[in-house]
């Protein structure tokens, strides 16, 4: 059903500027809207910070259209297929019933699977790669309504997974899965500044996902997370994990409730230890606005101590950063395209003036040390900058050229940012 209403996304900071919102509830009703407009761009769960989910036409939301998940248990390995609109808390307690799992999830389990792989969503751990870095095939539709699939064996892969929603309207996903697993989620803190950075890496390294809040505080700091590093929350598959890191205590433990997950080191089922926020929760703060930025792993310690040196200017805005890490991967426009990365995701208030007034001196720090920002998330970087970063881009530009000629799928964050 179409809505013409002002649409805003989950925090109410961004105010879409489509001439409507378009909900099919079956892929033919989306691949007929296609074909009869001449723009149109997918919509998510609405979970961006700016507009790169945005379209002078029409929003397509396909969260109504059934998930339809299919197993395929085939010799070099089990995928799952399944609707684009899904949301990741709906399909994985489904998946973990088929004896099956996925090797990460964001933060949030209420994210859609299409939207998050478009934007290079991850969760956090060393060895483990983004959300898309799990795809294995995408159908999308392209500018004349009709299907067209992409293996991971195309020689484009790379480049369409993580699309931006510039390549059509993705409307199923393959998805690699592996056995399903359990796991304990244990926190330890609060840590001194320099004990963190000293051992960044090493920190993040101790479970299967680790991640790590700051106020970017001093160590004698007080308050919910006391400390310059008030929290380390290490997610494990191993039943043992050390009373201490570095020094510091395992934290007592808290069972879940209605706004997080068990971190009483109990053993739970994956899809309930490595988000934050409980399937059934509201999550986290709603009222914020989100930014996001990723170094190479090996300038953790760098970027942390740049950032500390804007403290003072932080601190009012702020609710908390959290720090995680993520491996390498090949994706032309992924954040962590040729490198394992250290991801410094700030939630701050809703202040977004005064947030988009800081982030330039932000992001200037982080210049230097090659950061890239989330494309989900507020920056103030330009499409020069954008290009230094992603050698890709060319690549990618071409890709759009040749999937979408009219412009179909175009949108004002691509022609601004990408130059596409």
């Amino acid at each position: 059903m179409p809505s013409t209403t002002s649409e805003l996304n989950w925090s109410g900071t961004v105010t879409y500027g489509a001439a409507r919102v378009e909900r099919p509830t079956s892929l033919d009703d989306a691949a007929a809207i296609v074909a009869r407009e001449p723009r149109v761009h997918g919509l998510g769960t609405r979970h961006s910070f700016n507009d790169v989910a945005d379209t002078p036409g029409v929003l397509l939301d396909l969260t109504q259209v059934p998930t339809d998940l299919q197993v395929d248990r085939a010799a070099d390995g089990t995928t799952v297929t399944l609707g684009a609109g899904t949301r990741y808390g709906d399909v994985a307690p489904e998946l973990d019933a088929l004896g099956l799992a996925l090797h990460n999830t964001g933060s949030l389990p209420h994210i859609s699977v299409g939207g998050a792989i478009a934007t290079g969503t991850h969760g956090s751990g060393t060895t483990l790669g983004s959300l898309s870095t799990a795809v294995r095939g995408l159908e999308l539709l392209g500018p004349d309504g009709t299907t067209r699939t992409v293996s991971h064996t195309d020689p484009d892969f790379p480049g369409t997974v993580l699309h931006l929603g510039l390549l059509g309207i993705v409307t199923r996903v393959t998805l690699a899965v592996e056995p399903t697993y359990r796991m304990r989620q244990d926190a330890y803190g609060p840590f001194p500044w320099r004990t963190f950075l000293d051992h960044a890496a090493e920190i993040h390294a101790a479970g299967y996902s680790v991640c790590a809040y700051t106020r970017f505080g001093n160590d004698d700091d007080t308050g919910p997370r006391p400390g310059a590093i008030g929290e380390v929350l290490v997610k494990s598959r191993a039943e043992h994990v050390p009373d201490d890191l570095f020094g510091v205590p395992r934290l007592p433990g808290t069972p879940g409730d209605a706004h997080r997950t068990a971190r009483d080191g109990s053993m739970g089922p994956w899809w309930d230890r490595l988000p934050h926020f409980p399937i059934a929760s509201v999550p986290s703060h709603g009222s914020e606005v989100q930014s996001e930025h990723f170094v190479p792993l090996r300038h953790a310690a760098a970027a942390l101590d740049a950032l500390r040196g804007l403290a003072d200017r932080i601190q009012p805005h702020l609710h908390v950063a959290e720090l995680r890490t993520m491996a390498a991967d090949d994706l032309w426009l992924s954040p962590t395209q040729g490198q394992d990365v250290f991801c410094i995701a700030f939630t701050w208030k809703k202040h977004p003036e005064q947030v988009a007034a800081l982030l330039p001196d932000l992001e200037a720090r982080l210049a230097p040390l090659g950061g890239r920002p989330h494309w989900g998330k507020t920056s103030s970087l330009g499409a020069d900058a954008i290009a230094a970063l992603y050698p890709r881009l060319p690549a990618f530009r071409a890709l759009v050229g040749r999937a979408d000629p009219d412009r179909t799928f175009a949108s004002a964050f691509g022609e601004r940012v990408l130059r596409t």
